[in-house]
């Protein structure tokens, strides 16, 4: 197993009606004026953000507004929520909503603490000094945002999609209630119990020697959301279902299953991100469309993890052809994926890529040649263009 550090700061409050909380945590960070950074308009249709805003005037905290928080959050809402944090002496910002929502209110506190470009730290230019302490109400499970230390940001100029990781941006608090999940489109909710596997693969399918322990959480979890996944697909407001999806999205991303292992592969997120970047579509979608061909490209750079993941969390029987469990085992997955309406494929995700943008996409997952991605197996360009090939 590898050395390592575990850091998990963020208090979490789970269960029914745990949003009535708020006013009182937010009073207890000391905060002079909140930022209340939402999304579109369930928020409010749900009588979500009414509620909260009761919250903080029963506890006499001052607050102002920024919503339209989208998919693949924009550099440009961020820099607008930026002035009004200045503007405005903000010194807290309240996400209300899903990872897109935390996400840009992380790039928020990152650009509104520090001088200069925002943008500098996710093109890794250079690294903040501080961020604005950050609270989140979680309406969506999937992105495990709440407890991580990573948030994702999409640059129009060249639609670039890129993420940052620094612990200054981790939530103080992190209010989670399951019933907050009910109103979810089904295709949102398949979308979140991708992106929370993903979290959990990206770490479990390794190239590096890994802890036992941390093994058998991940396979649990990975078991776990694949289960309650169906289960929602027929019953939405399960709120047992819901619970262990919420909770799993948050130890998904939380450090926690990747404690002693190699850090993890994350190729399939970087070539993600540039479909993202480019068409706008769903994170989870997009992860699901193009898994299975990043898996078949690389598995045999490292196979015993990938015969490990079949036996251990697709049931797949033990066999003494280990190539054959491997291949049996993506395919579970891809079944899974496609018997809660996820695409295993670019086609199936809607959309038909030329030639010319795979080199294009391929270009920006490199960092246009800065770099390779993934761990089981060094990707470069050539290798990047042939697993989106693959997964047309």
């Amino acid at each position: 197993m590898h050395n390592f550090e575990y850091f998990t700061p963020t208090r979490v409050i789970f269960g029914k009606e745990a949003e009535k909380e708020t006013g009182r945590l937010v009073k207890e960070q000391n905060c002079k004026k909140v930022l209340l950074h939402y999304g579109g308009n369930s928020a409010k249709k749900s009588g979500l953000l009414d509620r909260v805003c009761r919250s903080l005037e029963g506890e006499g905290i001052e607050y102002t507004m920024l919503g339209g928080v989208v998919p693949n959050p924009h550099l440009s809402l961020v820099r607008e929520g930026i002035e009004v944090c200045k503007k405005e002496g903000v010194d807290f910002i309240l996400a209300v909503g899903g990872g897109s929502v935390i996400d840009s209110a992380k790039a928020i506190g990152y650009g509104a603490a520090n001088e200069g470009d925002v943008w500098d730290f996710y093109d890794e230019k250079r690294s903040p000094k501080a961020c604005l302490s950050i609270g989140t109400i979680l309406t969506i499970a999937a992105a495990g945002s709440e407890m991580s230390d990573s948030s994702v940001i999409t640059n129009e100029d060249g639609w670039l999609k890129r993420g940052y990781s620094n612990d200054k941006c981790r939530c103080k608090f992190a209010i989670l209630n399951p019933e907050l999940t009910y109103t979810l489109p089904d295709y949102q909710t398949q979308c979140g119990c991708v992106d929370i596997l993903m979290h959990t693969m990206e770490r479990y399918l390794n190239h590096g020697e890994n802890m036992e322990m941390t093994d058998g959480i991940s396979e649990a979890l990975m078991r776990t959301v694949i289960k309650n996944a169906r289960i929602l697909k027929n019953e939405p407001e399960n709120y047992e279902a819901r619970a262990e999806v919420m909770w799993a999205g948050s130890l998904s991303h939380n450090g926690l299953t990747g404690c002693g292992t190699d850090g993890g592969d994350w190729a399939s997120h970087q070539i993600e991100h540039e479909l993202g970047g480019m068409f706008d579509v769903a994170h989870g979608a997009g992860l699901a469309a193009v898994w299975g061909s990043w898996a078949r490209y690389v598995y045999k750079d490292s196979i015993e993890r990938f015969v490990k993941f079949a036996e251990n969390v697709m049931g797949i029987p033990h066999t003494e052809n280990q190539e054959e469990t491997v291949l049996a085992g993506i395919a579970a997955m891809e079944d899974f994926y496609r018997s809660v309406n996820m695409p295993t494929s670019l086609k199936e995700l809607g959309i038909e890529v030329t030639d010319e943008q795979i080199g294009e996409l391929a270009e920006k997952c490199t960092f246009f040649g800065r770099r390779t991605v993934g761990c089981v197996k060094a990707l470069g360009k050539e290798d990047i263009i042939k697993i989106y090939e693959a997964a047309r």
